[in-house]
């Protein structure tokens, strides 16, 4: 038991303290041993599946590292993108996650999801991977979020897609270049124009 909770410790450490249930037992790591390190309180259960060494500081972005990990093809979006960039004074109460339209709805109870299918270069332009709590985070950039927030404007609201692009040009954050570009590939060109001209 002692050399197999030690082996186990080792292992976690070596992937930053954080290991889902099926990649722990490929690494040689008996369920048996993940269970009784949880109910020892050495480890700590995450969300479902997913375990983590308890004398780490606390995540950063829990939420947002458990997408990472349980939902591989999934992409930080929309408001979750906003509220990661600072573009936003909306609070998401869920993760926002663009998948491609091929794939299946996700089984993941926590954190609360709000589901988008991108497909084309819609889905695959604009993806930028951040590191956060030591897992790589793909989120979309700035400028493809703005302009993902005008085409799903009738979820989001419209005033949420002004604010973002407001704040985005005051800090001079975002190049316009890159916002039309992206606008192009969201099919928002047009609607986006006007707004681009007033604050060019």
């Amino acid at each position: 038991m002692h050399g197999a909770t030690d082996r186990a410790l080792e292992t976690f450490r070596r992937h930053q303290g954080l290991l889902r249930t099926a990649e722990a037992i490929q690494l040689g790591i008996a369920p048996r041993t993940l269970y009784e390190l949880r109910d020892a309180g050495i480890l700590v259960q995450v969300s479902r599946g997913l375990y983590r060494l308890a004398d780490l500081p606390p995540l950063s972005q829990p939420d947002l590292v458990t997408v990472a990990l349980r939902i591989p093809r999934g992409i930080i979006c929309l408001i979750s993108a906003l509220d990661f960039h600072d573009l936003t004074t909306q609070i998401p109460h869920a993760v926002y996650v663009a998948l491609p339209g091929d794939s299946e709805r996700p089984r993941l109870s926590d954190p609360p999801l709000r589901l988008f299918w991108f497909s084309g270069q819609a889905y695959t332009a604009g993806v930028e991977e951040h590191e956060l709590d030591g897992v790589p985070i793909k989120i979309y950039s700035l400028e493809k979020t703005v302009a993902d927030c005008f085409k799903y404007r009738n979820k989001v609201g419209m005033e949420v897609a002004l604010e973002a692009l407001r704040r985005c040009r005051e800090g001079n954050r975002c190049s316009l270049q890159r916002l039309v570009q992206f606008a192009r590939i969201c099919r928002v060109e047009k609607l986006m124009h006007p707004y681009l001209e007033a604050l060019a």
